[in-house]
């Protein structure tokens, strides 16, 4: 399916030819990534420097994008998402004015990564503007699948891979890495008036929205989170179930994200799902162990875990 492996990523920047411009827009990339998602920046740390440099493009523009949903000070969040989709339709015109926007349109020229993932993206974000609750798994599902497996489908596209299950396995782990967020994040959620866990679970172990909005633990949301942490559980071990082993080396960074992230969720779990009043994060030291060891395991037969 996908056409990179040995593709054109190793042709030079062209600051390298006189023009700094791109040179400081992937700079400006890799410092949102730097500054928003410790985790992801040490999971490219496997990545060879071209594809590394388009990650962090694809990963600076769906974070602008993400924003929009969470900035309560925009008075037209709506208007901006459409100047976003008017950007990327700029990108895949080869005519880009935003700093974020042209290091993207490099890395989809270099990479040949194809438009539907990042509309579903957007897609995902005109959600979170437009509901702040989600009746069923179903619904949150199709939240999930946009938010996040659609930028894993984007990433596995710039890594290269062949056997098509690999699709399969970059859906599973966006779920799986949502979910992880949606435990993380209740706390934060709620105080923007949003509830992700869906309203058929919370009726179903007895938790009111109220409970929720208002942080009480009590041992009926203990049995939901431990609910949903099962739920969150299953699509790790599905995601895993579906890795071709052919695939396995061109996909470390997304393996090295889903240990990173699975290290989480047990740090919740771990803790009893006091989330109220603490956000969980997996300590630099031991992203780096996580991230040794997947790369350790390519080359020294490790299983994974």
């Amino acid at each position: 399916m996908s056409n990179l492996a040995g593709g054109r990523g190793e042709e030079p920047l062209k600051s390298e030819r006189g023009d700094n411009q791109l040179a400081r827009d992937y700079e400006r990339c890799a410092a949102i990534t730097r500054r928003s998602s410790s985790n992801f920046y040490y999971a490219f740390m496997l990545l060879p420097a071209d594809r590394r440099r388009a990650l962090n493009a694809v990963y600076a523009f769906c974070r602008f994008v993400d924003n929009i949903a969470d900035d309560e000070g925009s008075r037209e969040p709506a208007a901006m998402l459409d100047r976003w989709r008017r950007e990327l339709d700029a990108v895949y015109a080869g005519t880009p004015a935003h700093a974020i926007a042209r290091a993207l349109a490099d890395s989809v020229r270099r990479f040949n990564l194809h438009r539907r993932y990042f509309d579903e993206v957007i897609a995902g974000v005109e959600m979170d503007l437009a509901h702040k609750r989600y009746e069923t798994f179903d619904d949150l599902r199709l939240y999930c699948y946009r938010v996040a497996s659609a930028v894993g489908l984007i990433c596995i596209e710039l890594f290269g891979y062949r056997n098509p299950r690999s699709a399969v396995y970059a859906e599973n782990l966006g779920i799986a890495f949502q979910l992880t967020n949606i435990l993380r994040d209740i706390s934060e959620d709620a105080a923007r008036d949003r509830i992700y866990i869906p309203l058929e679970d919370l009726r179903k172990f007895g938790v009111t929205e109220q409970q929720i909005l208002e942080g009480r633990y009590s041992p009926e949301f203990r049995a939901l989170m431990d609910y949903e942490a099962i739920r969150a559980q299953t699509f790790y071990s599905a995601a895993v179930d579906s890795l071709p082993g052919e695939d396995r080396m061109s996909l470390l960074s997304a393996e090295a994200m889903r240990m990173i992230y699975r290290d989480l969720l047990n740090r919740i779990i771990k803790a009893d799902y006091r989330v109220f009043n603490h956000r969980y994060r997996v300590p630099a030291p031991r992203k780096l162990f996580l991230v040794g060891r997947v790369w350790a395991g390519s080359h020294l037969g490790f299983a994974p875990i």
